[in-house]
């Protein structure tokens, strides 16, 4: 069986140095930089540096991510890097089965064009390219060890293109390229992923070690516990989708003001969320944000018009949560306990008893300085001491 020749044994030894400089800058410095940006930017400098013609590159990558299918890196010449995400819709598919990425990953080959030969209905990204004067395009695959993929692209305006020995260059030092660009995706990966599942303080403590049943880190917060009314009621008659697509014009209302004012999503129970909004020097300003949070999310619901209409509750409570680890053997799950998260919780299905879509812990109305109804004292299932309510406006 014939051995291909190893295309860095096939350069020139100028180039064969510069093939090696870009190796080690890729290998090293570049797989642990914080800035992507900057490593395709440095990357393009130093292939142009040994007299290859590159005058556009781009490296897209596929996400694991709740809004987008892939995220693109495009560099110029003379014009520097700018980054791009590709949303998840209905159409997602439709730019990819037109581009050469289709292709790349189906062969596992490489698409080199020469584009004054090229019928502008082969791909669709072939008429901008002739349309900016570009010569030659080529595009690589690369895939990687968590099963998503990726490409880089490398165009020139140059009027004889690249050359072979340009491409033989390119070849060299591809498996560098891919690796750098598989270790600073995945990287990326993980991170979405968890922060999806699990939410920002989650994912930086998990990523930091803390991946150990029992470890218990706690923070003095302000807690928002929402519930939607009558959700099994609603949802009787709808089918798996149907309920589904309520559920997220739900959380479209509730979790998009959360964020916005500071708080941290932590959970998704079914029709339930827990978040908190941190405390820092100042309970009264965290209190304020997470009333505020709350308000606009109760004005986002009764504000559709969309059927079914739903109600929701609302219950705010400061005190200390505790994230910690729960499970047995290698199935854990990064949690919130404790006796606030639990008053939080309960005071939330007052909502729905007692018809109010607003009301507060006594410790969150004091810290907030708020009037509020009461309710007087109510016994919270699972909790010992009667716990005074109010009901608050909805309206600032």
């Amino acid at each position: 069986m014939t051995q291909t020749p190893d295309p860095l044994l096939q350069l020139s030894p100028d180039r064969l140095q510069g093939a090696l400089r870009l190796i080690s800058y890729l290998l090293g410095e570049g797989r642990s930089a914080a800035d992507p940006d900057q490593v395709l930017e440095k990357m393009c400098r130093l292939i142009r540096t040994v007299g290859v013609p590159l005058q556009r590159a781009a490296s897209i990558v596929q996400l694991l991510h709740a809004e987008a299918v892939a995220s693109a890196r495009f560099w110029e010449h003379g014009q520097g890097t700018r980054s791009e995400l590709f949303p998840f819709n209905e159409d997602s598919g439709d730019g990819y089965a037109r581009s050469p990425a289709a292709d790349v990953h189906k062969t596992g080959e490489w698409v080199i064009l020469w584009l004054p030969d090229t019928p502008d209905d082969r791909y669709g990204i072939v008429p901008d390219l002739k349309a900016e004067g570009y010569t030659h395009y080529i595009m690589a695959p690369v895939f990687m060890g968590i099963g998503t993929a990726g490409i880089f692209s490398f165009a020139t305006q140059s009027p004889e293109g690249f050359s072979d020995e340009d491409i033989r260059f390119l070849r060299a030092v591809f498996p560098a390229l891919a690796a750098c660009q598989e270790v600073l995706s995945t990287a990326r990966t993980m991170k979405e992923v968890l922060r999806i599942y699990v939410g920002e303080e989650p994912q930086r403590r998990i990523l930091s070690g803390d991946v150990h049943r029992g470890e218990v880190m706690r923070i003095r917060s302000a807690i928002l516990f929402a519930d939607m009314r009558r959700f099994t009621e609603l949802t009787a008659g709808m089918s798996a989708e149907q309920a589904t697509g309520l559920l997220n014009a739900y959380y479209d209302c509730i979790v998009p003001p959360v964020e916005a004012a500071g708080g941290e999503v932590l959970k998704l129970i079914g029709d339930g969320i827990l978040a908190v909004f941190r405390a820092g020097e100042d309970g009264a300003q965290t209190c304020s944000q997470a009333l505020a949070a709350a308000r606009e999310g109760l004005a986002r619901v009764a504000a559709r018009s969309v059927q079914p209409q739903f109600g929701v509750g609302i219950a705010l409570h400061f005190g200390e949560v505790a994230f910690g680890n729960v499970g047995s053997g290698m199935r854990l799950d990064y949690t919130v306990i404790g006796r606030d998260v639990n008053l939080a919780a309960r005071v939330a299905e007052l909502c729905g008893t007692k018809d109010e879509p607003l009301l507060v812990s006594s410790e969150f109305r004091q810290r907030a300085g708020l009037e509020g109804r009461s309710l007087g004292k109510q016994s919270l299932k699972g909790l010992q001491t009667p716990e005074e309510v109010f009901a608050v406006s909805v309206s600032p």
